[in-house]
């Protein structure tokens, strides 16, 4: 058995011939224990009324539920064992559980053989610290497109595992406008423009840099060995709306505005 990584999927390849293909959703964990732990009794019903609207509707529970923020790390996903959705005993002992609070986690088996013709696999895009990212790569995939930077970036089937944050981060680093038209990758006949060589430049630089640091912490991630990731202290323009642009020079404030359904952050006055 090993593991392996093709976009946001985790693969284990098993010994059989097959792929545990593993989409983890927003909230899938593992968790690796010697022994499984046992469920919690439910807790007792609370005899303190919930409050009541003005007009008579029933209103909000009496406990409010804590709320992480950027910069404050929460971890109660995967800690409360109803969430355990999947159990893996190991020949050597050891106990493998999935938890995911949200459900949004999926996982199949695929003959290894045929791992890249299958549907989550076969339209993906290159990876992105790959030699096949290249200036070439990117100005062909921009050229006839109407489509947005940010759009492009976080296109599956264009780069394969680049999210969010990681999109916003690069295009600061290169100083292009995620709304801009990717049309300024390539000139006319196709080539490259050094716009395209600043983004390949700063997509690869940021994702080593995020890894260097262990990720991004800023809910519940953590590393496999427990730790929190660091890179959530490096952001230039992630989650700083209203704050002063990071770039020497720069007298711009960080902006948010919403593209596809995700929040875009950037800095109007030097990214162009």
């Amino acid at each position: 058995m090993r593991l392996d990584r093709r976009a946001k999927y985790l693969l284990v390849h098993l010994d059989q011939g097959e792929v545990l293909a593993i989409h983890l959703g927003m909230t899938g964990r593992f968790s690796i224990a010697s022994a499984p732990r046992s469920r919690p009794a439910p807790a007792p019903l609370s005899t303190q009324p919930a409050r009541r609207r003005a007009d008579g509707g029933p209103g909000r529970p009496t406990t409010t539920p804590s709320r992480g923020q950027l910069g404050q790390f929460t971890h109660a996903h995967g800690e409360d064992a109803k969430h355990d959705h999947l159990v893996f005993t190991m020949s050597h002992g050891a106990i493998i559980t999935y938890n995911d609070a949200r459900r949004f986690g999926y996982m199949t088996l695929v003959p290894e053989s045929g791992l890249n013709d299958h549907a989550y696999f076969s339209g993906l895009g290159v990876e992105p610290l790959s030699a096949a990212l290249t200036v070439h790569y990117l100005a062909a995939r921009a050229a006839g497109k109407k489509v947005n930077l940010k759009a492009l970036l976080m296109d599956q089937r264009v780069i394969a595992g680049l999210g969010n944050i990681y999109a916003c981060e690069a295009l600061f680093r290169a100083g292009l406008a995620p709304c801009k038209e990717v049309a300024r990758l390539a000139t006319r006949t196709g080539k490259p423009t050094a716009a395209a060589g600043r983004l390949v430049a700063a997509i690869q630089a940021v994702l080593a840099d995020a890894i260097a640091a262990g990720g991004s912490t800023l809910r519940d991630y953590k590393q496999a060995d427990g730790s929190l990731g660091r890179f959530q202290h490096h952001f230039a323009v992630y989650g700083r709306s209203g704050e002063p642009c990071l770039r020497p020079g720069c007298r711009g404030r960080v902006r948010r505005k919403t593209q596809g359904g995700r929040s875009t952050f950037y800095c109007p006055s030097c990214q162009r």
